[in-house]
């Protein structure tokens, strides 16, 4: 029997302290979405234990009811498979977030972005660790940085900054959206990883030409894994039908 998901007034309590403010009054179907409304705008100051033993539960139900995607159960070929949903569902041992230069994930309340996809199903210490790591600076395009998932069925979150995109892209544009993927290939070898999923980096908002996006991932990934053999199994996840057949028709393509 399914654990019944309770409503997050704690949380919302805690946060609305934080804020100075009074929780609002709100209908029963708008309180998850207003408890990931204020995770989103949350700055990353310290949080207590209550906090995180609610949110961890709470967190840890939601990602039950929205069921767990086996990728061990997919249908691989050449090491590779794509998959179209959401990446949050995912028990790869890692999957790639397309985050923003700050590295604090997307601070938009309820913004539909990987990022805050991400952020808001794994918890609020993905954002902290990340300010740890970051210290107030910028990260590079075409670099990986690591941290833990927590509530998410995945081990860890890859989260890579890719380029962003007016018009035609640049020599340069197409060689860190290459290194985007190098750097988290190479990543997930050297921590010995058996699986990666990797989303449809710098198409959002960053606006890099998804046909010419989907052609570099797919090139990147078989050129790499004729370079080192390597047994990693290899996800393309994609979310829309335009991105599934983009991916479709790309992997049709044999590798020389």
């Amino acid at each position: 029997m399914r654990a019944e998901i309770k409503t997050p007034d704690k949380l919302i309590g805690i946060l609305c302290a934080e804020r100075g403010e009074l929780p609002p009054r709100l209908r029963e179907e708008d309180k998850a979405d207003y408890f990931r409304a204020l995770c989103n705008v949350r700055p990353p100051l310290p949080v207590s234990e209550t906090f995180l033993h609610l949110q961890d539960e709470y967190l840890s139900l939601r990602t039950a009811a929205r069921g767990v995607a086996d990728v061990n159960g997919f249908s691989y070929r050449n090491g590779v498979c794509l998959w179209q949903g959401d990446i949050t569902r995912l028990n790869a041992d890692a999957i790639v977030n397309a985050c923003n230069a700050d590295l604090l994930g997307c601070f938009h309340p309820l913004h539909g972005c990987i990022d805050n996809a991400i952020h808001s199903n794994a918890g609020v210490q993905v954002r902290l660790d990340c300010n740890a790591m970051m210290q107030g600076g910028r990260e590079p395009n075409g670099r990986v940085r690591v941290t833990k998932a927590y509530n998410l069925p995945c081990r860890l979150i890859f989260h890579t900054v890719g380029p962003i995109v007016r018009g035609e892209p640049t020599a340069q544009n197409e060689r860190d959206l290459k290194n985007c993927y190098l750097s988290c290939l190479n990543e997930a070898e050297k921590r010995k990883l058996s699986s990666l999923a990797f989303c449809c980096i710098s198409t959002g908002e960053y606006g890099y030409p998804k046909d010419k996006a989907c052609a570099a991932a797919v090139q990147t990934v078989r050129a790499w894994q004729n370079e080192t053999k390597s047994d990693l199994k290899i996800i393309f996840d994609v979310f829309t039908n335009e991105d599934k057949e983009l991916y479709e028709r790309e992997l049709r393509h044999e590798p020389h």
